[in-house]
């Protein structure tokens, strides 16, 4: 399982907000390329970008940062975006630029036959989020819920061809509360598509509860407050996870 530092950006800089909430923003780092740099030293075998203020205003705004990020990696390992994706050519400008998975997310709820489109013009690229509270869909930087099962969508985006679904656990992002364990093997069992767990993702412990539902299709967990306030080491993380890895 792929323990991936998440860098949201907002106004160019790294943050991390509690519960989506943009008034609520801590900066960790105004060089958006020196921090995918830090995670890449420190072992990480892919990047989960999110451009917090695309996400609210429905397309890119932080396209500086994003190529600065990729210019500092070079490519050495992928990097996964989501954030105000909405049209195909902005899916093939980041993937021109070096992005290797767009992650769409309120447009693959409101507007499904846009996600239909994509996964056909750009298979393998293309994956989901669906960001949920008590098991029901939130769109537009979360800021709206909507009365869609996260289970029924889920199957759905895996009908079109998408290449993983990431779920968030709204309630518990950025909140340092622990993995939804429960919500993220719900999803998983119904699923033949990788699942990438999000939000909560807190310390060892949480590092080891995932590992336990790895073989349910459980790929990867995306951290971001906790490895940027030390509750969570990502090199002993991925470590942990390699040692947890099922035989076979």
């Amino acid at each position: 399982m792929l323990i991936i530092p998440a860098i949201d950006l907002k106004d160019g800089h790294c943050v991390r907000l509690k519960q989506g909430a943009m008034d609520q923003a801590t900066v960790f780092s105004e060089d958006p390329g020196a921090m995918a740099a830090h995670w890449l030293e420190q072992g990480a075998r892919r990047l989960h970008l999110v451009d917090l203020n695309g996400a609210f205003a429905g397309r890119p705004r932080n396209e500086p940062a994003v190529k600065a990020i990729i210019r500092a990696l070079g490519e050495r390992i992928p990097v996964q975006l989501g954030g105000g994706i909405r049209d195909l050519g902005t899916i093939e400008r980041y993937l021109d630029d070096g992005i290797s998975y767009v992650i769409i997310g309120t447009a693959a709820v409101t507007t499904p036959g846009f996600l239909h489109d994509a996964c056909y013009a750009f298979p393998g690229h293309i994956m989901v989020g669906l960001d949920a509270r008590d098991g029901k869909v939130a769109v537009d930087g979360w800021s709206k819920m909507t009365g869609h099962d996260v289970l029924d969508l889920a199957l759905k985006f895996q009908d079109y061809g998408v290449e993983a679904i990431i779920h968030t656990d709204i309630g518990r992002d950025g909140m340092l509360s622990g993995v939804n364990i429960d919500a993220t093997l719900a999803l998983a069992k119904v699923l033949s598509v990788p699942v990438i767990a999000s939000g909560g993702v807190t310390n060892l412990d949480d590092v080891r509860r995932l590992c336990e539902i790895e073989p349910e299709g459980v790929t990867g967990a995306i951290s971001g407050r906790a490895l940027y306030e030390g509750t969570l080491d990502l090199r002993a993380a991925q470590q942990l996870a390699d040692q947890l890895r099922p035989a076979g």
